[in-house]
C-alpha cells in the first residue's frame, strides 16, 4: 500500500511539474530552432570575415553561435535602416525601381510577387491576400485544419470542374509562412468568424490561442 502510495505521488507531482515546465523547455527549443533556422540566412552577411575566425575547426565547422548573433544583429539593424530609407522620398523611389526590376525578371518575378503578397498578408492584414479564414477537410477525409482563401476566381479551372472550388492555403504550423495550397469545393469550406490576425495567432500558437466566437456556418 506505501509502495503504491509512494508511486501515486510521484506520478502526481510529475504531471504536476510538466504542466509547470513543459511550456518553458518548448518556448526555449522553439527560439533556438528559430535562432538557427534564422542564422543559416544571416550567416552570409559577415561573408568578409575570414572563417578562421568565425567558424569552428579552424574554418571548416559550424559558425560559432555568437557570430551567429552578430550576424543577426547586422540583419535587423539593415532591415531598420531599410524601412527608415522607404519612409522618404528618395527611398521610396529605389524601392520602387528594384521591385519593377525584380517583376521584370522570368520565373524570379512569380515568386517575388507570391512572397510579397504572403508578407503583406501577415504583416499588414490586408483583406485583399487573405479573405477569409476558413475550416476545411486536410490531410484526409474526417479530419479537420484551419485555412485561408486566397482566391474564388478560377476561370479555367471552374470549366473544368463540374463544382465550384475556391482556392485555400493551409498554413504549417508554428510557421505559418510556409503551407499548402489546395482547391476546395465550395461547399466544402466552413467560413469561421475570427479574423484573419486571429486564424495566424491560432496556427502560431499551436491552436492554444483561440478566440471565442459564435457556431461557424458554411461559406456564403
Amino acid at each position: 500500500m506505501e509502495q503504491k502510495s509512494f508511486f501515486a505521488r510521484w506520478r502526481a507531482n510529475f504531471a504536476t511539474g510538466l504542466v509547470i515546465v513543459l511550456p518553458g523547455v518548448v518556448s526555449i527549443m522553439l527560439l533556438i530552432w528559430l535562432f538557427f533556422t534564422i542564422s543559416n540566412i544571416t550567416d552570409t552577411l559577415l561573408i568578409f570575415i575570414p572563417k578562421t575566425i568565425t567558424h569552428q575547426n579552424n574554418g571548416d565547422g559550424r559558425m560559432y553561435w555568437y557570430w551567429s548573433l552578430v550576424a543577426l544583429l547586422v540583419a535587423i539593424l539593415l532591415i531598420s535602416v531599410a524601412g527608415r530609407l522607404a519612409r522618404n522620398y528618395f527611398g521610396k523611389k529605389m524601392i520602387e525601381w528594384v521591385e519593377r526590376v525584380l517583376m521584370h525578371v522570368p520565373l524570379l518575378n512569380k515568386f517575388y510577387g507570391a512572397i510579397r503578397q504572403v508578407n503583406e498578408a501577415f504583416t499588414t492584414g490586408k483583406k485583399d491576400s487573405f479573405k477569409t479564414v476558413v475550416l476545411v477537410e486536410f490531410p484526409r477525409e474526417g479530419m479537420h485544419t484551419i485555412g485561408f482563401i486566397t482566391s474564388e476566381q478560377h476561370n479555367e479551372v471552374q470549366q473544368k470542374m463540374k463544382e465550384k472550388v475556391v482556392c485555400v492555403f493551409v498554413p504549417t504550423t508554428p510557421n505559418p509562412t510556409a503551407g499548402f495550397l489546395i482547391l476546395v469545393p465550395e461547399e466544402k469550406v466552413i467560413k469561421l468568424d475570427m479574423s484573419v490576425a486571429e486564424g495566424i495567432k491560432y496556427v502560431v500558437s499551436l491552436g492554444s490561442i483561440f478566440p471565442e466566437h459564435g457556431t461557424p456556418s458554411k461559406i456564403q
